[in-house]
């Protein structure tokens, strides 16, 4: 194991070798000897033959040769001890070589190099992440969720080489625009990076192309905690909306809800996002709801009729339809997700 822990660090030093034998290119030329004796050792040691060169006890003696002199007692001890650290040195690079490749492929294959927690990724696509819930308490639940995460990353994978079909999801959602459906946007009221995601959709009158179908999807953890506190609520109201119908002006109250969560400003000039997410209570934010049905055209009927659906178990069942269909068919580790143009996509829309 020396062989080989040495042969690790020699390849973390050969960054700086590299540098100084530019200046000094006998000392490049003595590094690459002594590399190549390490390689020769390294090599034997992989395909379980014997370090013909000794490699390995060259560098263990050349250490404890300074001790043998002044403390030859503690050499047994410091041989086992280097012996011990090798061993550990190889472990972590081994785990860290693992762990490298897990990432790629979950990053390839999912969209983020941290499968439990998307938003963790800086490498992956700015999203708000669908978290897989607490952190492991014991090392056999740690053990578990690790596996877990291969699973997920080898599940996903052939999504990468299938072709999206917007019409094959049985969605519930809110369709927006005319003509055939051309894709599917799946977002959180409370996520931020599905507002900026919303706000270029519309600038780009994204929604007056074509048909969208837009999900809204309160995100939930594995333990049924919802990220947003109030994004249960307003995806009610939002679907109550939807099975309302239009007003007798044609309005799509539904869609009205959605652009005034995201582009509107109270008479403080506070993000009505934001109040949502960090001010109202659950009171308060069904009150405020409840005033824009009647604003945007509702009788009382209509904003019971509304209200009592946001709080149906016909509701639940559609949380739980779409739920499945996100996380198991879908495969999102974050939102806003959409699909179109035969490709998922993950992260905020640009034009």
């Amino acid at each position: 194991m020396v062989c080989i822990a040495a042969f690790i660090i020699l390849i973390i030093v050969g960054i700086f070798v590299a540098f100084i034998s530019i200046f000094k290119p006998k000392v490049g030329k003595r590094y690459l000897k002594i590399l190549k004796k390490s390689w020769g050792c390294v090599g034997k040691r992989v395909t379980l033959q014997k370090c013909e060169t000794g490699f390995g006890d060259e560098v263990k003696n050349s250490i404890l040769s300074r001790v043998l002199i002044k403390k030859p007692k503690l050499v047994k001890p410091l041989s086992i001890a280097i012996e011990a650290l090798s061993i550990l040195l190889v472990i972590v690079t081994i785990w860290s070589l693992v762990e490298g490749v897990k990432a790629g492929l979950a990053l390839w294959s999912l969209g983020t190099c941290n499968v439990q927690h998307a938003e963790a990724c800086s490498l992956g696509a700015e999203v708000c992440s669908i978290d897989a819930g607490s952190e492991p308490s014991n090392p056999v639940e740690y053990v578990g969720r690790w596996f877990e995460d291969w699973g997920e990353i080898f599940g996903a994978m052939p999504d990468k080489f299938r072709s999206w079909n917007v019409e094959e999801f049985d969605f519930k959602g809110v369709a927006v625009g005319d003509g055939d459906l051309k894709a599917i946007d799946i977002f959180d009221p409370g996520c931020v990076v599905c507002l900026q995601s919303f706000k270029n959709q519309l600038n780009a009158e994204y929604f007056e192309d074509g048909k969208v179908l837009l999900v809204p999807f309160p995100i939930q953890d594995t333990e049924g905690k919802y990220k947003f506190k109030n994004s249960k609520l307003i995806v009610g109201y939002i679907f109550g909306a939807e099975k309302q119908g239009k007003t007798a002006e044609g309005t799509q109250i539904s869609f009205e809800i959605m652009k005034r969560i995201y582009t509107e400003k109270d008479e403080e000039h506070r993000s009505y996002q934001d109040l949502f997410n960090d001010y109202y209570s659950a009171e308060e934010a069904e009150a405020k709801l409840k005033e824009w049905l009647v604003e945007f055209g509702y009788g009382d009927e209509g904003v019971e009729n509304v209200s009592n659906y946001a709080h149906s178990e016909e509701y639940e069942e559609v949380i739980k339809h779409n739920n499945d269909i996100v996380v198991n068919t879908v495969h999102a580790k974050g939102i806003p997700t959409m699909i179109y143009d035969g490709k998922k996509h993950t992260g905020r829309w640009e034009e």
